[in-house]
C-alpha cells in the first residue's frame, strides 16, 4: 500500500477515534435545565467570591466541596457564551479558550460562577452564585519566585527559581540550586519589572559565595553576596543590604525559625562600573539598615532603620532580639549628580508600637507597601505580620497616612511586588493553613483599595492541600527571564570574574570621608 494512502487512512482513523471519545464525553455531560436553589454560599475551594481578577489571568479552576453523585458549573457574564463545564468528579477544570475570550470581552464588568450538585436520587441543587469582578487592567504576563521546601535545610530539598505565565499553567524553571553545587539561591531582583537586568544570590559550600549580574545577555559572577536588593529605576546602581543573620529555633511556637540582623548596612551597586559604595548617612555604626526600596522616580530610597541595641560579640541570639523594632525611613536621591540628602523618618516604630519590614513603592510614584510585625525585620516568620499601604501623593510632610487592607489575615503576611501599570500587588500569605506561604493577586485600585484577593491559579484545583512547598521572593515582570538554567549555573560554578572590595559579613564599615565628597565618581567602600 503507497505511504500516502496509509497516511490518509491513520488520519481518518484518528479522527473517527478522537470523534468517538468527544461523543463519550457528551454523552457524560449532563446539561443542568432543573434544579433546586438553596439560599447559602456554594463552598468552592479555591474561593474567589467578591475578588477583582486580571482580565489576562489564567482559568480559575477549582473543586466543588459538596457531596454527590455528579458536578457541574456555568460561568457567565454580560457579554458572550456562558461556559459550562459537568462531570461525575467534583473538580470543575475550566477551558482556557472559552475563559480568555469572556473574560476579554467583559472587563469592568462581573462575573458569576453557578455550581450544581446532583444527590443520590438525583435530584440538582443550587447553592447561591460566586460573584467576582474582572478588572480593566491586565497584570503583568509573568511572575518569577522561588519555590522552596519549608524543612530544606534538613531534608536537603532543591530550592528553585521559576517563572509563571499567570495566562495559563505553564512554569519554567529559571534556576536550581541542584545545578549550583546545592546552593542556598537567595533573592533575586530586576530593574522597572524587565528582565534585562537581574541580580541572584547564592551560598555554596563548593563554589562559595557569589551574587550573579545578568545585563543583557551577558551574566556576571561578582565575588560578593548582596542582600535584599532594590534597582534604581534608571537600572544604573542597586540597593542592597549586607545583613549578618544567622538562625535561631524557638521550642514552642508555630513558626518555630526565626533570626536577628546582628550587624547590616546599605549598599550599592554600579552596573556600569562594576563597583560598590557606601554612603555614610546609611552605613551607621549604632543603627542596622535594611530593606532598600527606590521610589517610582527614583529620587528616594525608603529603607528600614533600627537602633543597634547590642555590642559586637554579645551572645546569640542577644536577650533583646524581640525588643528590635525599625523605623520606616528615606534619603533623597539626585540621580543626575548622584549626591545624597539626609535620612527623615517617614513612620516611626515609637508611634505604631510595631516593626516596619520589606517597604515596596508602586512604579506610578503613588503607593508603598510594608510590613508590620511585633518586632525583628523578617515578617515570614512573625505570625502577626500583615501588610500595609501608605498613600505618598496624599502630604508632602511625614508622616504619611497609610491604610490596613482587608485582604490581611490571622497568619503572616510579606514579599510584595507591584505589577509595572501599579494596579496589582502579588504577595506571600500562609492564609490557607498557617505553614506554608501562597502567592496572592490583589487589585488596587486608583483609590488605593486593595480588592480581596485570589489565590494563585493551578491546573489542579486541589494542588496546595499536598504541596509542602514554600513560595516567596516574587517578582512581577513583562517577560520571561533573558537568562536561565545552565547560563546562569556554569557561571556561578566558574571563578570569580568581577571582584568587589566590599565584604558581606562583619561589622558594619567605617564610612571614608572621601565618598562623601566624591559620591558621584562611583568608588569601593573600605571595611574595618
Amino acid at each position: 500500500m503507497p505511504k500516502r494512502r496509509i497516511k490518509v487512512l491513520l488520519l481518518v482513523v484518528s479522527l473517527l477515534a478522537i470523534g468517538g471519545m468527544i461523543a463519550w464525553a457528551s454523552g457524560r455531560a449532563e446539561r443542568v435545565d432543573r434544579f433546586v436553589s438553596v439560599d447559602r454560599p456554594a463552598r468552592i475551594f479555591p474561593n474567589c467570591n467578591d475578588a477583582v481578577i486580571p482580565p489576562n489571568i489564567a482559568p480559575l479552576n477549582f473543586e466543588i466541596r459538596e457531596e454527590g453523585t455528579a458536578y457541574a458549573a456555568r460561568i457567565s457574564s454580560g457579554q458572550g457564551d456562558p461556559i459550562e463545564v459537568s462531570g461525575r468528579g467534583p473538580a470543575i477544570l475550566i477551558p482556557k479558550g472559552p475563559w480568555r475570550d469572556l473574560l476579554a470581552r467583559n472587563r469592568g464588568g462581573d462575573l458569576r460562577i453557578e455550581v450544581f450538585i446532583k444527590d443520590q436520587a438525583g435530584q440538582w441543587t443550587r447553592p447561591n452564585a460566586v460573584t467576582c469582578r474582572i478588572a480593566p487592567e491586565e497584570i503583568d504576563r509573568y511572575l518569577v519566585y522561588r519555590r522552596m521546601h519549608m524543612g530544606h535545610l534538613h531534608v536537603r530539598s532543591p530550592i528553585g527559581i521559576y517563572c509563571r505565565d499567570l495566562t495559563g499553567f505553564q512554569e519554567s524553571l529559571v534556576l536550581s540550586s541542584n545545578d549550583c553545587g546545592k546552593a542556598c539561591v537567595n533573592c533575586h531582583s530586576f530593574a522597572q519589572n524587565r528582565t534585562g537586568r537581574m541580580l541572584v544570590g547564592l551560598r555554596s559550600p563548593q563554589y562559595g559565595v557569589a551574587t550573579l549580574v545578568v545585563d543583557g545577555q551577558s551574566v556576571h559572577r561578582i565575588d560578593k553576596k548582596f542582600g535584599y536588593t532594590s534597582w534604581h529605576p534608571s537600572g544604573r546602581l542597586a540597593a542592597f543590604s549586607i545583613n549578618d543573620l544567622p538562625m535561631f529555633y524557638h521550642a514552642s511556637r508555630n513558626e518555630a525559625r526565626d533570626t536577628t540582623d546582628l550587624d547590616s548596612l546599605l549598599a550599592f551597586y554600579y552596573s556600569d562600573t562594576k563597583s560598590i559604595v557606601s554612603v555614610p548617612q546609611l552605613a551607621q555604626k549604632d543603627r542596622l539598615e535594611n530593606w532598600p526600596a527606590w521610589s517610582g522616580d527614583g529620587r528616594y530610597l525608603y529603607f528600614c532603620s533600627a537602633p543597634k541595641l547590642w555590642t559586637d560579640g554579645a551572645e546569640y541570639p542577644p536577650v533583646q532580639y524581640d525588643q528590635v523594632r525599625y523605623d520606616l525611613m528615606r534619603i533623597a536621591y539626585d540621580p543626575n549628580a548622584n549626591t545624597w540628602g539626609q535620612p527623615e523618618t517617614v513612620l516611626s516604630s515609637k508611634d505604631t508600637g510595631k516593626s516596619v519590614a520589606m517597604p515596596r513603592c508602586s512604579p506610578d510614584g503613588r503607593w508603598l507597601s510594608f510590613c508590620m510585625c511585633d518586632h525583628g525585620y523578617f515578617p515570614t516568620w512573625q505570625e502577626d505580620s500583615d501588610i500595609y499601604l501608605m498613600d505618598l501623593q496624599a502630604s508632602t510632610a511625614t508622616p504619611f497616612p497609610y491604610q490596613h487592607p482587608e485582604f490581611n489575615s490571622n497568619r503572616s503576611e510579606s514579599w510584595q511586588t507591584w505589577s509595572s501599570n501599579s494596579r496589582w500587588l502579588v504577595y506571600s500569605s500562609k492564609a490557607q493553613n498557617g505553614f506554608f506561604t501562597r502567592l496572592f493577586i490583589s487589585y488596587v485600585d486608583p483609590e488605593g483599595k486593595a480588592h480581596r484577593p485570589i489565590v494563585l491559579p493551578q491546573k489542579d484545583p486541589a494542588y496546595y492541600e499536598s504541596c509542602l512547598q514554600n513560595y516567596n521572593t516574587a517578582e512581577l515582570v513583562t517577560e520571561p527571564p533573558y537568562v536561565t538554567g545552565e547560563r546562569l549555573a556554569g557561571v556561578f560554578r566558574r571563578p570569580t570574574d568581577v571582584s568587589l572590595g566590599l565584604p558581606t559579613t562583619g561589622p558594619t564599615p567605617i564610612a571614608k570621608p572621601t565618598l562623601q565628597n566624591t559620591q558621584n565618581v562611583p568608588g569601593r567602600a573600605q571595611r574595618d
